[in-house]
């Protein structure tokens, strides 16, 4: 179970329309909100002022916003809007009938000094009982809480080598989904390819992603 301090409570509801009326929403995501999306409502606000903890640098808010959904899946590109909307961190639970995920995008601070952040890679739980959906609350300030959250959420996929820091956690699980996305595709060409020279040549670049991809489990 998810509890946070009662101080946090906001427990407004969002009208999804307001995401994609007055934006230059393609009509297909305009489709998705309306098909997808049930009910939007924003949950808590977590922020110095509303827990005992102290602002980060880069995290001034993390917002909790829940998703009620007609469906047990949601376009990821929902949540990248209503990201670039916000301008805060957010902690999304989706919720389908009786169960929930917990999803979290890594956030940098755009380039050019501007407050505005860019939502990078997500992560997110397995399906489970809204009671069986656990999260902890800890850090001494606003940006270990966020990181906290990322790192519950994304578990193994973000564990450091020693000294790194979230940055480059996430860069690693970014170079290591890639790399295993290409050496799938090289393993399909290489069945479908007929000359044996072209054969030597595919395996040879398979052999050096495969390498590079054990530098990173």
């Amino acid at each position: 179970m998810i509890e946070l301090p009662r101080g946090t409570v906001f427990n407004r509801r969002i009208p999804k329309q307001k995401f994609y009326e007055n934006l230059s929403v393609t009509a297909e995501l305009k489709r998705i909100f309306i098909e997808q999306i049930n009910v939007i409502y924003w949950r808590n606000k977590i922020s110095p002022t509303t827990v005992n903890i102290a602002a980060g640098e880069i995290v001034s808010e993390i917002e909790v916003i829940e998703i009620r959904l007609n469906q047990p899946n949601l376009d990821r590109r929902v949540l990248q809007l209503i990201d670039r909307e916000i301008p805060y961190h957010i902690l999304f639970l989706l919720l389908y009938e009786e169960q929930m995920q917990a999803w979290i995008g890594y956030k940098e601070q755009s380039q050019g000094g501007t407050a505005a952040f860019k939502p990078g890679t997500y992560y997110h739980t397995e399906w489970q009982t809204v009671a069986e959906l656990s999260l902890r609350l800890d850090g001494l300030n606003m940006d270990s809480v966020y990181e906290g959250f990322i790192r519950q959420i994304a578990g193994e996929r973000l564990e450091n080598k020693p000294g790194g820091d979230l940055k480059d956690a996430v860069a690693r699980d970014e170079r290591r989904q890639k790399l295993q996305k290409e050496i799938a595709a090289l393993e399909n060409k290489m069945r479908r390819e007929k000359q044996f020279n072209k054969q030597v040549e595919l395996n040879g670049e398979l052999k050096r992603l495969r390498k590079e991809l054990e530098g990173l489990l």
